[in-house]
């Protein structure tokens, strides 16, 4: 392979078609890859559709800087034997649900027991105790940042300062973090871009200040207790938070991390099409709807992820 060019099994999400280049969506990346208009792309693309339309993976090289996929072959039996074993389909997901983003009321759309009653919150209770504690565990997680010097408390770096891809690995570190070493419920959020053109557009301003685009995102969620007092009343609510360390330097509210995947400045089809929350096994994808989703129970693809990415960085 050829510098900024890197290969792997992966299954075809979807083949979008606009703007004079074709978009091929993989469920084991989020990145938005495109096909040049070129002779060679009519018979890839003839692959990819014949991949997508049976469901079956095709080993693909992709090049991330360029957003460009460059080649697609069969993989090998022992190859897709090792696919399979990795990635195991997670049993009875959650609801996906359609959203506009402009249209949440972030007062009431952020507090558990009211709005986000989400069957799964009922598998785990010992939720986080307080924000201090929330932050606690986003500063921890933020410090395993492989653009850190270092010591790193955790055997495997995490690289939040490579946003382009690999969030279902950033996640799934964290989420072994969270449940592992704190021992507090631990869900995931996956917001999308699975209608029309749409993408999810970000400015990543810890990282240089580029636009990144991706057809979905991932990051752990954790339930958190919170105290208000007004005078003599004092108030307790559980609110919904994401601990994502590659968007933002603090825990935020779930609707401030999908509003800030809508940034027109970055993309004029800035759009959450859609989010789901699940449990923490799940990893990523498994199909273009968001209705079906994969694992990794054993970490072989986080490890794996989270090593191949940890040198690399956002913007050029």
């Amino acid at each position: 392979m050829r510098p900024n060019e890197e290969s792997g099994v992966m299954t075809v999400a979807a083949i979008r078609e606009g703007n004079g280049r074709n978009e091929v969506l993989f469920n084991e990346r989020q990145q938005i890859f495109s096909l040049r208009a070129t002779r060679a792309s009519v018979a890839l693309e003839g692959k990819l559709r014949e991949a997508l339309s049976a469901s079956v993976p095709v080993r693909a090289v992709v090049n991330p800087r360029q957003g460009l996929v460059k080649a697609i072959d069969t993989p090998e039996e022992e190859e897709l034997r090792a696919f399979q074993e990795r990635f195991v389909l997670l049993e009875d997901p959650q609801k996906t649900m359609r959203i506009e983003v402009g249209r949440i009321d972030p007062t009431t759309f952020n507090i558990v027991e009211h709005y986000l009653n989400i069957p799964v919150f009922r598998l785990c209770r010992n939720i986080v105790p307080s924000y201090a504690k929330a932050k606690e565990i986003f500063d921890f997680c933020a410090a395993q940042s492989c653009n850190l010097p270092g010591p790193y408390a955790i055997p495997q770096c995490i690289p939040f300062q490579y946003v382009i891809d690999g969030c279902y690995a950033r996640a799934h570190a964290m989420r072994r973090i969270i449940e592992d070493q704190y021992g507090y419920c631990c869900e995931k959020v996956f917001s999308f871009a699975n209608q029309n053109m749409d993408r999810l557009a970000v400015n990543a301003s810890n990282w240089g200040g580029c636009c990144v685009t991706w057809w979905y995102h991932v990051a752990p969620l954790v339930r958190v207790r919170v105290t208000i007092r007004l005078g003599a009343l004092q108030l307790q609510f559980v609110i919904a938070l994401v601990i994502d360390p590659g968007m933002f330097d603090k825990p935020v509210l779930l609707s401030s991390w999908l509003a800030a995947q809508e940034k027109v400045a970055c993309s004029p089809n800035a759009h959450v099409s859609m989010y789901s929350i699940q449990p923490s096994s799940a990893y990523t994808p498994a199909n273009y709807q968001g209705t079906a989703f994969n694992t990794d129970p054993g970490y072989a693809d986080t490890d794996a992820t989270l090593a191949a990415y940890a040198t690399l960085t956002t913007c050029p």
